[in-house]
């Protein structure tokens, strides 16, 4: 596959590459809540090395779940039940996290997975949850499928860079993973909405403007961490 990528490219004009810089951007912006579930999901487990190898191995299933994605969407996006399903588990995600239980000593909120090999699995489920939102996005740009699977490809990487930067972060900013899952589940009720109302789409730049509001509350307030709970993930 990466093969095709690179022929692909090596023919490829000037605007395809301009439409890849949109996809990567696009993907990038839409990826922002998405990192901070992941990060969340991950730091589940307190050991630095166990999130790492979650975050590896779970994004590792959900790049192959998001290709097979990217190949089917032409399939897919004729089924809303598969809409409604990725909007049921993004929204259940959120309302698992809202009611979840405080942590006594730094007042933040855990999901309660107990294990690495069950937070691998959760992590490739919730980014194939958002990949039906961003494939959808993808397409409206492009129907190229070369194209579309080299941006995925540079998004799962940029979401790997950010899942890492944000679990170090969720532990500074105090609102932050409450900004995240509130756009989480704006994700959700618009993946809901298209499934209700399905001429009816959110614009991007919405979607873009509401996550940026949101993670601008998430970044207004810094706590002090001890050295020994911060942990750096790259």
């Amino acid at each position: 596959m990466l093969q095709n990528i690179v022929d692909y490219f090596s023919d490829a004009g000037v605007e395809v590459y301009l439409i890849l810089v949109v996809l990567v951007l696009l993907e990038a912006v839409l990826s922002a809540d998405n990192a901070i579930a992941l990060a969340a999901i991950a730091k589940s487990v307190k050991d630095p090395k166990s999130q790492r190898q979650a975050l590896n191995i779970g994004l590792a299933g959900a790049y192959v779940l998001r290709i097979a994605l990217i190949f089917a969407a032409t399939w897919v996006i004729n089924y809303w039940q598969f809409e409604l399903l990725g909007a049921m588990y993004l929204l259940w995600l959120v309302f698992n996290y809202f009611y979840s239980a405080q942590n006594e000593d730094d007042k933040h909120r855990t999901l309660g997975f107990k294990s690495v090999w069950q937070i691998i699995p959760t992590i490739a489920i919730t980014d194939l949850a958002f990949s039906l939102d961003s494939v959808t996005s993808a397409i409206a740009i492009t129907e190229d499928t070369w194209l579309i699977v080299a941006g995925g490809t540079i998004g799962i990487v940029i979401l790997r860079f950010l899942a890492g930067l944000f679990i170090r972060w969720l532990q500074e900013y105090t609102y932050l993973e409450d900004a995240g899952f509130i756009t989480v589940g704006f994700v959700g009720l618009r993946l809901l909405l298209k499934v209700w109302l399905p001429d009816y789409l959110i614009p991007e730049w919405v979607t873009i403007a509401v996550v940026a509001i949101f993670f601008i509350w998430g970044f207004s307030k810094k706590e002090l961490v001890k050295s020994d709970d911060t942990n750096s993930q790259k």
